[in-house]
């Protein structure tokens, strides 16, 4: 179930200034990838060591966030040697030979166990992170050069394409430092990933920068699910999902339970029968234990 992000949703405001910018930058036509990451940077940034810290929401600390990242993204473009007319092999082989080479961007699979390898700004300084975000700073740093480059959300793994998606392309893996994949490595990747389903065109189409953006920030709830102590980095990374043009509808049940979680009993009960009341016509059994749910938080307080 999809749902529109709602103006009137208090979820912008409540996030300051990154918030604010991030639900303005998902509603442009053309949404710009990197600015939308580096949002969700300046969020975490704000909630560090589990509380707002003093001054990091206001405009010019945000404003500071996303200006040396995209300074640092048009640094990098700029180190690509220049080269008139290249193919899709040597642009990948460019970028796999600056970012992945000489500058050392790869990841681990130690890096699944950090918040920061999902945050655009700490991958940018660290030069390491999930596959999604190194993608990020591939199809960032390529496209500022020039090269006809899309991102590729495989099952599991996300990788980076080079060319024409329908027509001649390369595919690489900027977690191995840029290593070029050919349809052998594609298909046991996606096999592994999902036991065994093969490998398909649908799966190999250029990922739009919402659908790349709401998989961050699901990677970030991942992390965050099995820890609770981080309820609070789960519950932002839901609201900055919500503030998406389109997005699971059951986000705003998770957004509810993360409320009673932390406390939150009344505003939590509230959105659960809200959400039950939007489900009611097609999951009436669904609806009926949301509202038990709700009733159960608002017990809690007495």
């Amino acid at each position: 179930m999809g749902g529109p992000s709602e103006a009137g949703n208090g979820m912008e405001g409540e996030g300051g200034t990154a918030r604010r910018r991030f639900a303005e930058a998902a509603r442009e036509e053309r949404p710009d990838l990197a600015l939308l990451c580096l949002l969700i940077g300046a969020e975490a940034a704000g909630h560090a060591h589990g509380g707002r810290e003093p001054g990091v929401d206001e405009e010019p600390a945000v404003d500071r966030i996303v200006d040396e990242g995209q300074a640092e993204l048009d640094r990098l473009a700029g180190l690509l040697p220049y080269e008139r007319g290249r193919t899709p092999a040597q642009w990948a082989r460019a970028l796999e030979r600056t970012l992945g080479g000489q500058l050392g961007f790869n990841g681990a699979a130690s890096d699944y166990q950090r918040l920061e390898s999902s945050l655009l700004p700490e991958v940018l300084r660290r030069r390491r992170g999930l596959p999604i975000l190194l993608s990020v700073v591939w199809t960032e740093v390529a496209r500022r050069a020039g090269a006809p480059v899309y991102g590729v959300a495989l099952p599991g793994h996300f990788v980076v394409g080079f060319g024409d998606p329908v027509g001649e392309h390369v595919l690489a893996d900027p977690f191995g430092g840029g290593k070029r994949l050919d349809e052998e490595e594609l298909s046991a990747m996606v096999a592994g990933a999902t036991g065994g389903t093969p490998l398909s065109a649908a799966s190999l189409r250029p990922a739009g920068p919402l659908e790349t953006v709401l998989r961050v920030l699901n990677n970030i709830r991942a992390w965050a699910g099995p820890r609770p102590e981080q309820s609070g980095v789960r519950l932002w990374a839901v609201e900055l999902s919500l503030l998406l043009p389109h997005h699971p509808g059951r986000l705003r049940f998770e957004r509810a339970q993360l409320l009673v979680e932390r406390g939150d009993f009344i505003r939590g009960a509230r959105e659960m029968e809200e959400y039950a009341d939007v489900v009611a016509t097609m999951e009436p059994n669904a609806a009926e234990n949301v509202r038990r749910a709700a009733r159960a938080a608002r017990a809690r307080l007495n």
